[in-house]
């Protein structure tokens, strides 16, 4: 049944990518965005398009390309099981780790294709809440952990230091203190696939209910061989508190307002890196 649901999956987002390919290979353009969406968003940039439409109209002739992934929370359903007598059991029908690493995935080869093809372009990444996990576990090395995937490396710094400028909403690997936090949250570190806080965000946003712990503790952001550091000044990730996401809290409302919030000082982040 998993493999089933996982192959329609990756079937429908092979039909999504046909007019995203026709878009990468078009001419080369001063600035290329390329736009990771949030979970469940339907596909194409997400809610950071908001961002991603003023950074085109303040240089004209910036293009925007979307990753292609699944973008799926990580659904839980409940079914009965079939010894006699028992209750329910639960079934992780598509997984978190399988979408983030799918993600993570798109994002290396889509921004590998387009620096190999226009070297002199300048990228700019955006991305919200699953969006903006994949795009540092593209760039800096990811996964590794139970529920996240496989780990990956960091992206090789021939690819990675064409990146201008990176935007995060709302990542739910949100680790507090670090150089580049931005947003009211100066304290909490964002939930990871597997802790109970993140099952609790989930069923904030899926209500979905009775998903006990499966891993009781928050991950951290980087395995020894991960980093960011290298991008630290290009990069800017803003969560507020509350956000059940990216600093374990109980407000959705906090997770779904960070374009209204926060558009404006990205684009004035975004170009003054272009800028530079």
């Amino acid at each position: 049944m998993l493999s089933s649901i996982l192959f329609q999956v990756l079937l429908a987002g092979a039909a999504a990518a046909v007019p995203i390919i026709e878009q990468r290979e078009a001419a080369c353009t001063p600035i290329h965005i390329i736009a990771a969406r949030g979970s469940t968003e339907a596909p194409g940039p997400g809610a950071i398009g908001s961002l991603a439409t003023l950074i085109q109209a303040a240089n004209p002739g910036t293009d925007l390309e979307s990753i292609t992934y699944p973008a799926l929370l990580g659904k839980i359903e409940w079914r009965p099981r079939k010894i006699v007598g028992s209750m329910l059991t639960r079934t992780n029908v598509v997984p978190y780790d399988f979408s983030s690493s799918a993600g993570t995935a798109a994002v290396s080869s889509q921004l590998t294709a387009y620096v190999r093809r226009c070297p002199s372009s300048k990228v700019v990444l955006l991305g919200y809440s699953q969006g903006a996990h994949i795009l540092l576990d593209s760039l800096c090395g990811g996964g590794g952990y139970p529920g996240l995937g496989p780990a990956t490396q960091p992206l090789p710094t021939a690819i990675g230091d064409h990146v201008t400028a990176v935007v995060q909403y709302g990542d739910p690997r949100f680790l507090f203190g670090q150089p580049y936090d931005a947003g009211t949250n100066k304290r909490t570190n964002g939930v990871c696939p597997g802790s109970t806080t993140f099952h609790q965000a989930i069923n904030m946003q899926s209500h979905i209910t009775n998903t006990s712990s499966l891993y009781p503790q928050i991950f951290p952001r980087r395995l020894p061989a991960q980093s960011c550091a290298r991008y630290a000044s290009k990069i800017r990730s803003w969560c507020d508190v509350g956000d059940p996401f990216c600093a374990s809290g109980f407000d959705l409302a906090a997770h779904l307002d960070y374009d209204q919030e926060y558009d404006q000082a990205a684009l004035a982040f975004v170009n003054q890196k272009l800028a530079a």
